[in-house]
């Protein structure tokens, strides 16, 4: 897409320098994707020149700006299976971003739900200073964030043990190779609990949480009292109804997963 609108872009660009009609610029692929005509300048973050990855003893570092083909050389295996939830070729791979896909926030975004998943958190800086938002409260609905006008991602921070911790991965599309429709994750917790993240079927990431391995019973009461009908999403990748049951059926599936 042509944003001829834009008149410049400030490169390497800095927390401060926006102002109404800016975007920050990542990779890039979501920006460009459909017309913004209210756009007059794009705010260059590639070129801050941030390490893509850095690893700590306690967490996982993820520039806004670290590609997906470098997070999915980071060698986690619930990583590289989000990354490959992308409707996107190797060619996206090497330029889509986490950030972007993040603040793009679509249900179907993978690093939406690799985050939540992992109980990852998010750092937003802006003028007035920073503040750390979950990734699970940072996506608000479809297309929503809290980002704040001149407020940008600068990183998300997925802890060592979640990273560490058994995991499950389901994802359903109506089409082979087609967007993601419903995409789950499980992950066992230190004292043997559950964490079921509910993502792509919805509009915002639902996070579900026992302190112990739940029935089968416990898990779909569960999914039907903190999950509301119409937060299901309705488009031509799914109807509801469909959603809706193959989040049951996977959240089941991961149960009886994890808990063997």
């Amino acid at each position: 897409m042509d944003l001829n609108t834009v008149a410049d872009v400030i490169s390497p660009a800095q927390v401060g320098q926006w102002r109404p009609g800016d975007a920050w610029l990542g990779g890039g692929t979501a920006l460009f994707a459909e017309p913004r005509p209210h756009l007059t300048r794009l705010l260059d973050l590639a070129a801050a020149g941030w390490p893509a990855l850095t690893v700590r003893d306690d967490e996982l570092e993820i520039a806004a700006t670290c590609t997906i083909a470098e997070l999915a050389a980071s060698g986690h295996d619930i990583v590289e299976s989000c990354c490959h939830a992308f409707l996107a070729s190797f060619k996206i791979w090497n330029v889509a971003t986490v950030g972007g896909n993040l603040c793009a926030a679509l249900p179907a975004g993978p690093m939406i739900a690799l985050g939540a998943a992992l109980d990852g958190t998010c750092l937003l800086q802006s003028p007035s200073g920073s503040r750390k938002v979950s990734v699970s409260d940072f996506v608000t609905g479809e297309e929503s964030t809290v980002l704040a006008d001149g407020e940008l991602l600068r990183s998300v921070h997925l802890p060592a043990a979640s990273l560490a911790a058994r995991t499950a991965f389901r994802q359903g599309s109506l089409h082979t190779h087609g967007r993601s429709g419903v995409l789950l994750i499980g992950r066992v917790t230190a004292g043997d609990g559950l964490v079921v993240t509910v993502t792509a079927a919805t509009k915002k990431p639902y996070v579900l949480s026992f302190p112990a391995m739940p029935s089968a019973e416990v898990l779909q009461i569960a999914l039907t009292e903190r999950i509301p009908d119409d937060a299901y999403v309705r488009d031509v990748h799914g109807s509801p109804a469909w959603r809706r049951h193959m989040t049951r059926l996977y959240a089941e599936q991961i149960r009886r997963e994890l808990g063997a």
